[in-house]
């Protein structure tokens, strides 16, 4: 049986990841508050924005930056960016 969290993307009980995505703190706040779907959608939407705007992650610009996106795309933040010509699904 899978584990379950309440995910506070969907805000609902899904089921949570297998393992902390990163270590310390902020790794196990996410692997106690994000469903493997949401979490899967956030690399989706990671790799887009690292493609569409050329970011070398190594930077710390660019950390700090998706990280910030990471933060507003679980918070259903309407402010996280999105791809260039990208249009909500009917």
């Amino acid at each position: 049986m899978s584990r379950q969290v309440f995910c506070r993307k969907y805000q609902t009980e899904m089921d949570g990841l297998d393992f902390a995505p990163f270590p310390g703190a902020k790794g196990e706040e996410f692997f106690n508050n994000v469903s493997k779907q949401a979490w899967q959608e956030w690399l989706k939407h990671q790799t887009t924005l690292i493609n569409e705007k050329r970011l070398n992650v190594f930077e710390p610009d660019a950390k700090k930056f998706l990280e910030e996106q990471r933060e507003k795309f679980f918070a259903n933040d309407e402010s996280v960016e999105k791809a260039e010509g990208w249009t909500a699904e009917k």
